[in-house]
């Protein structure tokens, strides 16, 4: 039976895996229309082959035998080694019906230590390690639609059908690498940060433009993207639908004092301005930016020192990762090379493999 729609059916599923060392997993979700992914599909791979879990005609009944098979630390005892490609949001999809999920294989953290790609594609390193070319035809299905074709059904099948061979060969590969331990620690990070439930109060960071603000406009930002996330969770709706990122910045860099102000920025829809438009304001006075507002900063010119020093570190990485084989951007990231050369702490670059491997070496250098 490829497709699980009964509690009667998923309790056999669950009694099957239990007896399997490893299982391979992955979801189908939408999050284009909610704040909250919706799941819609849950695949795995079992003693008899792979299925998959319909979470739509299970509802309230789908948690605990999903437990019982993915929970890290499950009553039920030991659970099998989950396997998955690029793991985090399926994990974090999962979270709220099972929790924290253990243990994991992320094939593509796997494949990106062993030389390929850092964001190589499941498709990809299939074709590349078993050589299997899959389909793609249903890569853009609208997954809550029901019934589900047998294509479709199909296509989420070959999602789980390879990741056990997948684990197997790069498993070998990363042990005759000596990289093995590697592999352990970052999956270990990986599953931490799984359950992470999001901040509001820490949302302003992922916006992007703030640099070199007053603080007067940085207050106004952190206020803005609280207020955001916090409306976009109670509501379910994506935080774009509440307040568009382009829409925020404007507010924060013209800070408007008025209705008819938030009505000419030309991102703010006329909805926004009429429902919310009292609150946006209130965050605007209670930042107490002096009016009018202090100006902006002028883009300069990079200090060459900075840039020079950001282009040496950038040449040390490129360099060790041409010697091992990887992609550059899984010893240090730009925002990594960059926080260095201002002198601030990279706590990836401090412990671990990366320490030992380039961060004591980019440190030197700074």
């Amino acid at each position: 039976m490829p497709i699980i729609a009964t509690p009667e059916a998923l309790a056999d599923v669950a009694a099957r895996v239990q007896t399997t060392a490893a299982i391979g997993l992955d979801t189908e979700f939408l999050r284009e229309r909610t704040y909250r992914a919706e799941l819609c599909l849950v695949q795995l791979t079992t003693p008899t082959g792979p299925v998959c879990v319909d979470p739509l005609a299970l509802a309230a009944e789908l948690g605990p035998p999903l437990t019982s098979m993915l929970a890290a630390g499950s009553s039920t005892g030991a659970t099998p080694l989950k396997v998955l490609h690029a793991a985090r949001q399926d994990l974090e999809v999962l979270f709220p019906v099972v929790g924290p999920i253990g243990p994991v294989f992320d094939t593509q953290v796997a494949a990106a230590l062993a030389g390929h790609p850092a964001q190589v594609g499941y498709a990809e390193l299939v074709r590349r390690i078993l050589g299997h070319d899959l389909p793609k035809a249903h890569t853009r299905t609208d997954w809550s639609r029901r019934p589900l074709s047998p294509e479709q059904i199909e296509y989420a099948l070959d999602d789980v059908r390879f990741l056990l061979p997948l684990r197997d060969a790069l498993q070998e590969r990363l042990e005759q690498l000596g990289r093995s331990a590697w592999l352990e620690e970052e999956l270990g990070a990986l599953t931490q940060l799984a359950g992470v439930q999001p901040d509001p109060e820490r949302a302003w960071l992922r916006l992007k433009g703030l640099q070199g603000l007053d603080p007067g406009r940085i207050a106004l930002a952190q206020a803005l993207t609280a207020w955001r996330e916090r409306r976009a969770i109670a509501k379910n709706r994506p935080r774009g639908w509440i307040l568009d990122d382009t829409a925020l910045r404007e507010i924060v860099n013209r800070v408007p004092r008025s209705h008819a102000a938030l009505a000419t920025i030309p991102e703010m829809q006329d909805g926004i301005v009429r429902h919310s438009g009292d609150e946006l304001l209130a965050m605007v006075e209670t930042a107490a930016i002096p009016d009018p507002a202090p100006p902006l900063p002028r883009r300069e010119r990079p200090d060459p020192a900075f840039t020079a020093l950001l282009r040496r570190l950038a040449e040390v990485v490129q360099q060790v990762a041409g010697e091992l084989d990887i992609a550059a951007e899984l010893l240090a990231t730009r925002r990594d090379l960059e926080q260095l050369a201002r002198g601030e702490p990279v706590a990836a670059l401090r412990r671990g493999w990366r320490r030992e491997i380039i961060g004591e070496r980019l440190r030197a250098l700074v």
